[in-house]
């Protein structure tokens, strides 16, 4: 079996539990942060909307620089959950499509990150899918569902049941 489809699957779990999550985002609460040092909770969603583009990024190019000429690379922030969702969508799919077309040598082709010129860091595509895409986009998602908690918005139910919800 190729590695692209062994890592579809566990894509697309992914990335349905991710979207399950951000659609309990409120549009209300966009502004809201548990913390001052804190990322507000519609720039956490918008994050993860754009969490799933780092894939398609990765697989169709050999390096990305965060801040070209020493200029930093800003997403626009979105404002409502519909546009979210929308982006998250559009980046989804561009990512499995690239992800389905990928060949095993193409995943394992280095891919560099850069800033400013200077190499960040250096690995096999397949490793940056795994570590700065889908681990990375759990580590954010699950800091999703507690700013939900703090807002009584039930969490979904993600690797087996939450507090609020049984997925059986």
């Amino acid at each position: 079996m190729a590695i692209s489809k062994s890592l579809l699957p566990e894509f697309d779990n992914e990335m349905a539990n991710t979207r399950k999550t951000l659609e309990r985002v409120p549009d209300a609460k966009f502004a809201w942060k548990p913390h001052n040092k804190s990322s507000a909770m519609g720039a956490l969603a918008t994050h993860l909307a754009n969490l799933p583009s780092w894939g398609s990024l990765t697989l169709n190019s050999d390096s990305f620089d965060l801040a070209p000429e020493g200029k930093p690379i800003k997403t626009p922030e979105l404002s409502s959950t519909s546009a979210v969702l929308a982006k998250f969508d559009e980046n989804a799919a561009a990512t499995r499509a690239a992800i389905e077309a990928a060949s095993d040598e193409d995943l394992f082709r280095p891919w560099t990150l850069q800033s400013n010129g200077q190499t960040l860091m250096t690995m096999p595509k397949v490793a940056v899918l795994r570590n700065f895409v889908l681990n990375h986009m759990i580590h954010h998602r699950a800091q999703l569902g507690v700013y939900l908690r703090l807002n009584d918005i039930p969490v979904p139910a993600v690797y087996g049941p939450s507090a609020d919800e049984s997925p059986f």
